[in-house]
């Protein structure tokens, strides 16, 4: 095999795929990248079996072939060399050569065919969105998937198809972030859950671009992302998502809309007061007056006031600061609503048209 590339392009290929090599693994082969050049086109694959990204790169074939190379100091090469034309060639016994200006490297390839392949994808049943809504359906729900494992269900997304609507819904068991979008066309019903680490690595490849597409396929077992030069291939997460509609509700016994930036910012300053190591709740005062955000800690305490227009009754309430701060930061409105019920219920953030829905589940004070 014998390639030449533009070192940017190259580095850009290898940093798509890399986001698919495990960090650890019992298989060797899994911590290389797949440099298949075997057709018309070059490609470079990477495989934790979970994850498979793939994607195509310009370049020169000047002989054909494919090559396994370790990721890790593949990556760290082609970071180093000069900006300038990299040549990558190959010889009978799995030696790799990386010639670029007056850099030549040799390093040990293992066989291409030992690769583990992406899985083939019926791509029967699909949707499509643009580029720059997916990126903001990621950035407005990732944060509140469970960090841990112990509920599988809750370190994915469920994605749920109906008719023209994509709903993408997460929670970690203290709150529950939803977008909705309207798509272009009508589709076939789907329910599926993504794994959360699908879809950061996505959402890290996106150009964002809202003229571009994002075709999104489903089958039993797994989810597809192609666009651009690129493919993302996942195993889904087994098992009954919630039912998070049976946690939905209309009723409100106080309603209060406020100016979402300086009640971040008011937050935001009473965080200075918390230690990490501290559980200390926020605690909202909603009166005829105003809100009263209130904090106190070894530290010291903040008073805020807060112009609101309030509807219904007055409450006193505690949160979780980092959840209120979550939320609020991927709301892009100026102005939000928040309703609640009493000081032991969750309470919504939401807009009229139901783009978003965020529950947040109260403390103790």
């Amino acid at each position: 095999m014998k390639l030449s590339f533009e070192k940017s392009t190259l580095l850009n290929a290898i940093n798509i795929v890399m986001k698919a090599v495990p960090s650890r693994t019992t298989m060797p082969i899994l911590e290389c990248i797949l440099v298949d050049a075997s057709d018309e086109e070059i490609k470079l694959t990477a495989n934790d079996m979970e994850l498979g990204i793939e994607t195509k790169v310009k370049g020169n074939i000047l002989e054909q072939g494919k090559i396994a190379i370790d990721a890790k100091l593949f990556s760290e090469i082609i970071r180093k060399l000069p900006d300038s034309e990299v040549w990558i060639e190959t010889d009978d016994s799995l030696n790799v050569t990386i010639n670029c200006e007056k850099s030549n490297f040799k390093i040990a390839g293992k066989p291409g065919d030992e690769f583990s392949y992406l899985p083939y994808i019926e791509r029967n049943h699909y949707i499509s969105v643009s580029q720059f809504t997916l990126k903001e359906i990621i950035r407005q729900t990732i944060f509140s998937i469970a960090a841990n494992e112990n509920n599988k269900q809750m370190t994915g997304e469920l994605f749920e198809v109906k008719n023209d609507f994509l709903r993408v819904i997460s929670l970690d068991g203290h709150r529950i972030s939803i977008r909705k979008v309207q798509l272009k066309d009508h589709y076939e019903d789907e329910k599926v859950i993504v794994p959360g680490k699908t879809l950061n690595e996505v959402s890290k490849i996106l150009s964002g671009d809202a003229e571009k597409e994002v075709l999104i396929y489903f089958t039993n077992n797994h989810i597809l992302f192609e666009f651009d030069d690129t493919i993302v291939v996942s195993r889904l997460i087994e098992g009954q998502y919630f039912n998070v509609d049976q946690m939905l509700s209309n009723d409100y016994e106080t309603k209060m809309s406020l100016n979402k930036q300086e009640f971040l910012n008011a937050i935001e300053r009473a965080v200075l007061l918390i230690r990490e190591s501290d559980k200390k709740p926020i605690i909202l005062t909603v009166t005829e007056m105003g809100m009263e955000v209130a904090i106190r800690s070894a530290i010291g305490s903040l008073k805020e006031d807060i112009m609101i227009r309030k509807e219904g009754k007055d409450i006193t309430i505690g949160f979780n600061p980092r959840f209120l701060i979550d939320a609020l930061r991927v709301i892009d409105d100026e102005t939000v609503d928040i309703y609640m019920v009493n000081s032991k219920a969750p309470c919504f953030i939401k807009d009229s048209e139901g783009s978003y829905i965020y529950l947040i589940l109260p403390v103790n004070i």
